[in-house]
């Protein structure tokens, strides 16, 4: 089966839609929320180890894990082609200390097919293994071998009383538009688990989507195996995953925290939406209207994501349709204390705003009815699970910007965040107008996207026309929406060349002040500065906390600081701003 693949694909042809359902079938035929099989029982040989070898050898990417479950995980690592043997087993050890000397699991991973036709990923589930609300450590062995070990937590048992769970936010990290420190600061953090919201990779070469005036960034170089600009076949995709994998900083965050993994575009394509002409995808690609090309390429992105990311989603590539092969939307339960859901705004979406035929394509008051990001079924599943929670915090982890972001005022308004909610604002009403009749306390919305930092309100409709004609009332506060910085990504600072010198100095607190300004639901506002956040959660509060990381340092000494925090009392639609004890840390 996986022999007669071309697994480099750097020569592949484009196939026709049936033809690449049946290639990504014979991948994997059997059930994909595991990539490998596991024996039950291990035979020790396979953890005898060289402690002088380099893991870097054998395990290039390191090893993640992620899709917590109360009685598991999903472990991952990639073994490298040049060390790879068929008849030689990988061996894997969990156990409660560092050390892994107090065993809980081994086991030998043997399908050695299935890990050559998945570009040598593996992934190995341990649900129904592990204790609820625990750490666990765990190391892979491979021909004398031992990989770096890793740290993973499970979820509390349901319905059990938490004191706290804290999460470190992070989305946008252009591989090319600086370095990774902040991944640095984010393995050392004392967090429970990692969310990442998307935008992990980015779809190009080096000369896509780079800062107009960003640094040069020795070393961050790459060119697709397609030799083409963008993004061509599955191979691209895998190239990319190894690429920003290889990152020693990213390495060690995945290796420390368990990861619980969004998508936006640029995993897929930019400015990805569903066609309902074509009954297709499209977006920004050089074949972006080519309705079969851009259906074999999605295919080909999401299947590249299941291999690379430990995240515990449904995924059957033998699926009539893509929406029917893959639902990243979820649901997550940390105890009595939070109920997390996780959305897909990228397969269900229709066309930005900027396409609607309208007469001036002012903004979102003239958007017709019908449109929708999330889908019917997914949107009421998202009305259900947020109203029907029974967690004291419920949060929205949404890849986009939720609340209204207007530049101007009344007629002259602009609204300039195109992959945000502002082109679909009747079914953000839907969403938000349910949540307020079911009189849901402690509600939280964290996103990235935009590159920027964001406290907000989340209210039940917007002053001015953001919400359909003119003198809306100021809406109701519903809850709270907090945006974490990109990592490296274009912000909207140097796009204008205004992250140096003088120009800086002006130009942060102006647009800190007029963003704020021109909407009032808006508490903060940064765009000068890259980074991640921390958001803690406890009985009595929600805090947010926004870091800024220098991303133009290679180094686990750049600079960091404190760029925004507030704390929301439960029960209180409340952002109260704690930035300065903070920063006095």
């Amino acid at each position: 089966m996986a022999d007669d693949i071309d697994l480099d694909g750097r020569d592949e042809p484009r196939r026709g839609a049936d033809d690449h359902a049946e290639l990504l079938s014979e991948l994997d035929s059997h059930d994909l929320s595991v990539a490998t099989d596991l024996d039950a029982e291990a035979d020790a040989g396979g953890f005898e180890h060289d402690l002088d070898a380099d893991p870097d050898d054998v395990f290039p990417q390191s090893v993640a894990s992620g899709g917590p479950t109360a009685t598991g995980v999903i472990l991952w690592t990639r073994l490298a082609p040049a060390a790879f043997d068929a008849d030689e087993p990988l061996a894997v050890r969990v156990a409660h200390d560092p050390d892994l000397d107090d065993v809980v699991y081994e086991g030998l991973v043997t399908d050695a097919e299935r890990i050559r036709a998945h570009d040598y990923t593996v992934k190995v589930d341990l649900d129904g293994h592990l204790e609820p609300d625990c750490e666990y450590h765990y190391r892979f062995y491979y021909r004398g071998t031992a990989s770096r070990s890793g740290r993973c937590r499970t979820l509390p048992a349901p319905g059990a009383s938490l004191e706290s769970v804290r999460f470190a936010v992070l989305a946008c990290q252009n591989y090319c538009n600086g370095y990774y420190p902040a991944f640095h600061y984010v393995a050392d953090e004392d967090i429970d688990f990692m969310i990442h919201v998307g935008d992990f990779i980015y779809e190009s070469d080096d000369g896509e989507f780079k800062g107009f005036g960003s640094y040069d960034y020795p070393g961050r170089e790459k060119e697709l195996p397609s030799g083409n600009g963008r993004v061509w076949n599955l191979e691209d995709y895998r190239y990319l995953y190894r690429t920003y994998r290889s990152d020693r900083f990213l390495q060690e965050a995945l290796e420390a925290h368990t990861l619980i993994a969004g998508w936006d575009d640029h995993e897929i394509v930019n400015d990805l939406y569903w066609d309902k002409r074509t009954d297709a995808p499209a977006g920004d690609h050089p074949r972006g209207n080519d309705s079969t090309f851009m259906t074999d390429l999605v295919a080909d992105a999401m299947h590249a994501w299941w291999e690379y990311m430990p995240a515990r989603v449904h995924y059957d590539p033998s699926g009539e349709t893509l929406q029917d092969r893959f639902q990243l939307w979820r649901e997550l339960e940390f105890g009595d204390l939070v109920t997390l859901a996780m959305t897909d705004e990228r397969l269900f979406r229709d066309p930005p705003r900027e396409a609607i035929p309208t007469p001036d394509n002012v903004g979102p008051h003239r958007e017709p009815p019908g449109r929708t990001m999330l889908g019917e079924e997914q949107r009421e599943w998202l009305v259900d699970t947020i109203t029907g929670s029974d967690a004291t915090w419920t949060v929205w982890a949404d890849e986009v910007l939720t609340v209204p972001l207007r530049v101007g005022s009344g007629p002259l308004s602009l609204y300039p965040v195109q992959g945000g909610w502002d082109g679909y604002t009747r079914e953000r009403m839907r969403i938000t107008e349910a949540i307020a009749a079911a009189d849901v306390e402690n509600f939280v919305t964290l996103t990235g996207d935009m590159h920027c930092y964001v406290a907000a309100y989340s209210q039940t409709s917007y002053p001015g026309r953001v919400t359909g004609g003119e003198g809306v009332a100021q809406g109701d506060r519903i809850g709270v929406e907090f945006m974490t910085p990109a990592v490296t990504s274009l912000n909207v600072a140097e796009a204008l060349h205004l992250t140096r010198g003088r120009r800086r100095r002006l130009t942060e607190p102006l647009l800190s002040w007029l963003v704020p300004a021109m909407n009032p639901h808006i508490e903060f506002f940064d765009s000068h500065h890259w980074g991640y956040s921390v958001v803690e959660i406890t009985a009595e509060a929600c805090t947010y906390v926004g870091y800024a990381v220098d991303k133009t340092t290679n180094s686990p000494d750049a600079d960091r600081g404190v760029v925004a925090a507030y704390r929301v009392p439960e029960g209180e639609v409340e952002l109260e701003d704690v930035t300065e004890c903070y920063r006095s840390q």
